[in-house]
Formats: C-alpha cells, sequence, structure tokens
C-alpha cells in the first residue's frame, strides 16, 4: 500500500468544530441554584449551593455543573432530606478544540473542506492518528496532518466525549431513600475567589476634616461565574494548616489601638462584611462594591520627624505628612477598618480633587487613633546635631542634641519630633520644651515653627554610650 503525506492547511478550530449538543445549560444561564459565597482575605472561600434535585428511589447518578474549577474535591459535602453519598467524582478536563482532538484519537472524524474559489464542499471520513504538537489524520491509504494556513477546512464530530464537560463539573452516586424532589446543599472550600478593600479620603484642611469612602474589591478566577450570590466578606485570615496569612503590610500606624465593639457582626475573632444585596461574580472579573461611606469627620494634618539615633544629621531632610483620624463611634468613623489601601486627595483652588498620597493600613479595630502617612512635606525640613557627648564615668555619657525645623510655609505648622533608639535606662536631664516619653525607646515632642521661620528643640540625654 502506498500512503501519500499529504499538507493539508486548516483555520483554527475554535471557530469551525461542530459537537453534538450539551446537556448543560445555556451560556448566559446556570445549573446552580441558591448560592452563597464566604470569602475571606486569605484567597480562600466556602461556597454554599442549594439545588432542588428530581431523583428517583435508590442509586442514581446526579451531575453538578457550575462548581469551581479550582474546587477542592476533599472538602466536599452534600446534604439533604433521605440522601447519602455513595461516591464522587470531580470532572475538570474542560470542552475545548485542542481537548476534542486529543480525546478523538483512535475515533472517526469528518473532514469538511471548502473550495475557496466554488464555495463546494467536499467531506470525508478521517481516524485521528495523534493530536500531540499537530492533527495526524488516516483519510483512506494516505496520511495527512492539518496545520493552520487559513484555508476553509473544519473537523466534524459526532459526539461529545463523556468524560469532557462544557463546564467544571461535580458527579456524585447518590443514595436516595425516596422518589420526588429534594433541596440538596452542596458545600465545597476554593481558592480563586478573593477580596480587597480600598479607602478614598477627601481631606478639607480648611475644616480639619475628612470624608471617607470604603470599597471592596472581589475577584473571580475560579473558572466559574456565581450569580446572584449572597456574598459574605470575612476579614480575617484562617489558619491553614501551616500556610501563613497575609502579611499586613503598611505606611500607617495605629497609634492607639481601639477598645470599642464595632457594628459588624463577628464569627469569633473575624468581622463579617455581608454585602447589602445579592451580585454576581462573573469568571475572570473585579467588581467593586462600597461598604464605607462616612462625611466630615475630624481629622488633622501633622508634620513628623524622626531621628534614629543621637547622632547628627546634618542634611536638611523633610518632614513627613501625616494625617490623623480616629475609627472611634464618637467623633471617627465609627466602624473598624480591615486592612487595605488608603488614597488621599484634597480640592485645589478650584475646587477640584488632586491625589497627594496613599498609604497601606493594617486592619484597626473601632476607637483607634490612626496615623497615615501620605508623603514627604516640600517646605518643612529638620537637621540633628550632636552638641556635646561628655564621658560621666566608665559606663555613662551626657549627650546634648539640638533639632532644627525649617518653614517655608506661609502658615505656621507643628512638626511631632520623636527622638528613636533610647534604652530604658536612658534618663531626660534637660529639655527647651517639655517632651512626651511615648515608649521606652522613643521622645516625642510637639514643635511649633512659625510662618517663613525657623525653630529649635535642645535636648541633654544621660546614657550608656
Amino acid at each position: 500500500m502506498r500512503l501519500t503525506a499529504l499538507i493539508v492547511l486548516v483555520i483554527p478550530f475554535a471557530a469551525h468544530a461542530q459537537v453534538q449538543p450539551a446537556s448543560v445549560p445555556a451560556p448566559d444561564q446556570t445549573a446552580q441554584g441558591d448560592v452563597a459565597v464566604t470569602i475571606y482575605q486569605n484567597g480562600q472561600s466556602l461556597v454554599q449551593d442549594v439545588r432542588q434535585l428530581d431523583l428517583p428511589a435508590g442509586r442514581t447518578r446526579q451531575d453538578f455543573p457550575d462548581v469551581s474549577a479550582q474546587i477542592r474535591s476533599e472538602t466536599v459535602t452534600l446534604s439533604g432530606p433521605g440522601l447519602g453519598i455513595v461516591e464522587q467524582n470531580f470532572d475538570y478536563d474542560l470542552l475545548s478544540p485542542d481537548k476534542l482532538m486529543e480525546k478523538a484519537v483512535g475515533s472517526v472524524v469528518t473532514i469538511v473542506r471548502t473550495n475557496p474559489a466554488t464555495g463546494a464542499e467536499t467531506r470525508e471520513q478521517a481516524r485521528v492518528l495523534a493530536a500531540n504538537g499537530g492533527i495526524v489524520l488516516q483519510i483512506g491509504n494516505r496520511i495527512e496532518v492539518l496545520r493552520d494556513d487559513g484555508l476553509p477546512v473544519r473537523v466534524i464530530f459526532d459526539k461529545v466525549p463523556e468524560n469532557l464537560r462544557a463546564r467544571p463539573t461535580l458527579s456524585v452516586t447518590l443514595q436516595a431513600a425516596r422518589a420526588g424532589r429534594v433541596p440538596a446543599t452542596l458545600t465545597y472550600l476554593t481558592p480563586g475567589l478573593g477580596w480587597t478593600s480600598d479607602y478614598v479620603m477627601l481631606f478639607d484642611e480648611a475644616k480639619s476634616a475628612i470624608d471617607m469612602q470604603g470599597w471592596v474589591t472581589l475577584t473571580n478566577n475560579t473558572g466559574t461565574t456565581y450569580r446572584s450570590a449572597d456574598v459574605l466578606l470575612i476579614a480575617g485570615n484562617p489558619n491553614r494548616g501551616g500556610n501563613g496569612g497575609l502579611a499586613q503590610l503598611g505606611d500607617s500606624t495605629i497609634e492607639q489601638a481601639g477598645t470599642e465593639s464595632g457594628p459588624r457582626e463577628t464569627l469569633g475573632d473575624y468581622y463579617l462584611y455581608p454585602l447589602g444585596e445579592r451580585t454576581t461574580i462573573a469568571n475572570a472579573q473585579q467588581k467593586q462594591v462600597s461598604f464605607l461611606d462616612v462625611k466630615n469627620t475630624p481629622a488633622r494634618k501633622t508634620y513628623e520627624w524622626t531621628n534614629g539615633w543621637l547622632e547628627t544629621q546634618s542634611d536638611p531632610r523633610s518632614a513627613a505628612t501625616v494625617l490623623k483620624f480616629s475609627t472611634s463611634k464618637n467623633g471617627g468613623l465609627g466602624d473598624q477598618l480591615p486592612s487595605g489601601t488608603i488614597r488621599v486627595y484634597m480640592r485645589d483652588t478650584r475646587g477640584d480633587p488632586q491625589f497627594i498620597g496613599e498609604s497601606r493600613v493594617a486592619a484597626a479595630p473601632m476607637g483607634s487613633a490612626m496615623s497615615i502617612r501620605t508623603g514627604d512635606a516640600f517646605d518643612v525640613k529638620g537637621a540633628a546635631v550632636l552638641v556635646e557627648r561628655k564621658r560621666l564615668s566608665s559606663s555613662r555619657w551626657r549627650t546634648s542634641m539640638r533639632y532644627d525645623f525649617t518653614n517655608a510655609r506661609p502658615a505656621p505648622v507643628t512638626v511631632d519630633l520623636a527622638q528613636n533608639g533610647l534604652w530604658g535606662d536612658v534618663r531626660l536631664v534637660e529639655q527647651s520644651q517639655p517632651g512626651e516619653r511615648v515608649s521606652a525607646d522613643r521622645m516625642e515632642w510637639k514643635v511649633p515653627v512659625p510662618a517663613n521661620g525657623k525653630a529649635s528643640v535642645t535636648v541633654v540625654f544621660d546614657t550608656r554610650y
């Protein structure tokens, strides 16, 4: 037998493959029932899907399409009156042109060619010999290799293989006590769903007030759309058998942790944020939902300048611009804040909001005193000068420091000066203005600096070195 090798060029199969209709919902429909989704901040989610099943009595196999493509099958439970689970399988080999050809190896398909000049079609039966790196067919006594060259060729399949699904599908063998319609609750854990919180803050310096809006951003990469879902967000990171949660990053500071109980429902040590109404979380989609909207909350702008140790920093360094506010019920936001990013805006002379900085905020309970750094001040600078270091004994020194500040603004400012790196046995000998020991290794002073002027603070420390 003489075999002739012929290169046949085809356009991509995605637009031309024909299959028998599958018993799945239309693309704009879903097989899901009443869906509730609980999303944690560590990328884990709990899905509860209540479906109405029409079952015969005895043993039967039931398919559950439209589950997450990343379902953790070991976490699946199915409950319903009179139902028992015998076996379950998760079919995640999804229908695609490439998969269809792979499953067709050894089977016969129909090749349809169209003459570009006349439009006439010719059909031939072909056996698929291979589908790895290219499609190899046997047509009668010849072997053909299908390649993509834009010529009008398509492949027709008689059916979809049984183990190939149009959508992620969970197959469960059930034992039903009696025939009839049964409400069954399918529950499972899945990665691929997540949420983050972002905040938009509008600061009014003249009124010393802020407007704050909080947004939740939902992401879905599970391979499945959850339609009209009841969504509950959990602020916190449940343990996953040794896998750590998300790190708390940020430039913000909780100066004083809150001690007020928030208005949110709690679950153990986690806060719950239910969305106000049902929503559809489409696959490969980001969705934003508002969860906080507070107007005219008291806030103040300050400048912070920190010295790391008792040494000279003669080059002027900008003070940090910081906004301070509270999450307290009285005089604050009146809510706890999930960790996220705060983006701060101010209105210019034309009344248009302009972006002035952003900061990561750690999770803050209600009643917390918050300090948000938005950037460095262009016209408020400071320097530290080691004036004198005198030895008092074999282990004690007297260190004199001077902190110099300049203000090129047309209005006076107050700089919050902080000296870090102090040990518990460092003693304060003299100071030109009163300060406060806020911790074992930190002293703070509030330094008024006049408009277009200068100010200095001198401090003498008794130290070990």
